[in-house]
């Protein structure tokens, strides 16, 4: 650190819930301009650590934490998040935290609109002042060129592709006056590969104006090109804190796990046979709002892992939604040979498909509910899983105790950090979540499972773990599966084909061992490849 006081000083942090301790003798410093990368596997202490950073209410009321902060040397202990923004801290977090129903300039000057004042004012005070709609959406504008991504402030969230509404959410904290730290929690999760190195080359030009950041992310390549530190947390300890260019990938994640990690994630490569097709999808059209689905034609053979990709807006991840039923949708579908009606989620389901949403809060769990009733509600509801028969069967009650094996079993196979498996979902770390949708998923021992976005916000070892269930899956009890992702190397890791998807149509299909540029073409709509047969 060149001089003065730093932007941020952490020392001795320590925190518990209860008998648990989640952070222990945790101290960090962050220089102006600094850009500092916060690492480690999920439930290493992260999340726990930026919650005592910017004072939120759950620290208090669990009784605190011990150590100090400090902010440009002051020393400082937030009440609350409003105490953080005060001081010049802004947080992105890792789950949205926007009003679907507002566009993006309400939201990033939310609690912060310019007023038009009138004469009423002076009788009844701000109460009778209206928007200043005009002021509203040049603050806007002025934020969203600052990130330099195209949005549009009139546009509302609830209609915007994912990419959209995480450039809306660092749009907000970019408004904020006298912002001197900003902290990043999986900002790049959501965003395709192109639009992820848009915003690091922002993010770059900010930490240059003299701004402060901490970047959590599991994208470890990223982390490495843009921070100039790295810092690792593994159960709750900081066990690593490097210059960047004094380490690598491999180093912050054996690091990050406390063991050497395997080359690579991928299975063996296969020639996958040609088979009948399971699904046939003909002519598709998806009205999901920022993931329009326009003409898609393509199929799946039985036992296949087909990938799908594109870029975000693209309609990819309207594909799974439509088929589930999730969002109106029509075309031909046809599973096993027989016509799947669309628009009845419940119809999928007893058919013998399963999904993995990619909004896992909103969509994929119940989170009041423990981790039991989370991974066998589907095959209860479904298949009548975990139900006992009453009165010769007149009746039907459940059983906690099936409930609860049923669930150890994935927390065991997947690894889910947890306190037990009535932990409700809600207070798990958001890899942990994912895992516990994936676990509900394999409960009902589908058929076909579509899978959007399996690993976002996962850290590296449990990615590791999930790409291998899911080939597990396939292998040993011949599930075919789509994979929708953002990420191409995951797909190219894991999949047989790739389909890529380009203004709501299937722009071509290739062999998951075709180069990066070839994919790349067909994602920007310069290319297009023929869809072979399903192999």
């Amino acid at each position: 650190m060149v001089g003065g006081a730093p932007a941020l000083r952490l020392r001795g942090i320590g925190k518990s819930f209860g008998e648990s301790r989640v952070l222990e003798d945790v101290s960090l410093e962050v220089a102006p301009g600094e850009v500092v990368g916060l690492v480690g596997e999920n439930g290493a202490g992260k999340s726990t650590l930026m919650r005592i950073l910017f004072g939120m209410p759950i620290i208090r009321e669990t009784g605190g934490y011990q150590g100090s902060v400090e902010v440009a040397g002051q020393e400082v202990r937030f009440r609350s998040p409003f105490d953080a923004l005060d001081a010049g801290i802004g947080m992105v977090h890792q789950e949205f935290s926007l009003l679907p129903g507002f566009t993006a300039a309400e939201n990033i000057l939310l609690n912060r609109e310019p007023l038009r004042r009138s004469a009423l004012d002076e009788v009844f005070g701000e109460r009778l002042s209206l928007l200043d709609r005009a002021a509203m959406e040049a603050r806007a504008r002025r934020s969203i060129e600052r990130l330099g991504v195209p949005l549009d402030p009139a546009m509302l969230v609830k209609e915007m592709p994912v990419g959209h509404r995480q450039f809306t959410e660092i749009a907000r904290e970019l408004g904020r006056e006298g912002l001197r730290l900003l902290v990043l929690d999986e900002p790049t999760a959501v965003l395709t590969e192109s639009e992820a190195a848009t915003l690091l080359g922002r993010l770059r030009a900010l930490a240059a104006e003299g701004v402060a950041m901490i970047f959590i992310s599991h994208r470890l390549g990223e982390v490495l090109s843009l921070c100039q530190r790295v810092a690792v947390l593994r159960d709750g300890r900081l066990v690593q804190d490097l210059p960047a260019g004094r380490t690598s990938v491999r180093g912050l994640a054996a690091a990050m796990v406390g063991r050497e990690m395997a080359a690579a994630t991928g299975a063996e490569p296969r020639t996958f046979p040609a088979g009948e097709p399971l699904l046939e999808v003909e002519g598709l059209w998806v009205d999901m709002p920022g993931e329009t689905v326009r003409d898609a034609t393509f199929s799946v053979a039985r036992g296949e892992i087909l990938g799908i990709g594109g870029l975000a807006g693209q309609g990819k991840l309207g594909i799974p939604n439509g088929l589930m039923g999730l969002h109106p949708a029509g075309g031909r579908v046809r599973y096993r040979g027989r016509p799947l009606p669309l628009g009845e989620p419940r119809a999928a389901l007893e058919a013998g498909l399963a999904f993995v949403s990619e909004d896992r809060r909103g969509v994929g769990l119940l989170l009041d509910e423990g981790i039991d009733w989370n991974v066998a509600f589907g095959a209860m509801q479904v298949q009548g899983a975990c139900l006992r028969p009453l009165l010769g069967g007149l009746l039907q009650w459940r059983s906690d105790a099936a409930m609860a094996s049923l669930a150890a079993g994935y927390v065991k196979e997947l690894e889910i950090r947890c306190t037990g498996v009535r932990q409700k979902a809600g207070t798990l770390s958001g890899g942990n979540q994912q895992k516990v949708c994936l676990a509900r998923a394999f409960a009902l021992s589908p058929e076909l499972l579509l899978v959007a976005e399996p690993t976002r916000g996962i850290d590296v070892g449990a990615k590791e773990l999930v790409l291998a269930a899911l080939r597990r899956l396939n292998r040993e009890r011949g599930t075919t599966i789509v994979v929708v992702s953002s990420e191409l190397h995951e797909l190219r890791s894991l999949c047989d084909r790739i389909a890529i998807v380009y203004e709501g149509r299937i722009a071509g299909h290739l062999p998951a061992s075709a180069a990066l540029e070839e994919l790349g073409l067909l994602m920007a709509g310069a290319a297009t490849a023929p869809p072979p047969e399903a192999r």
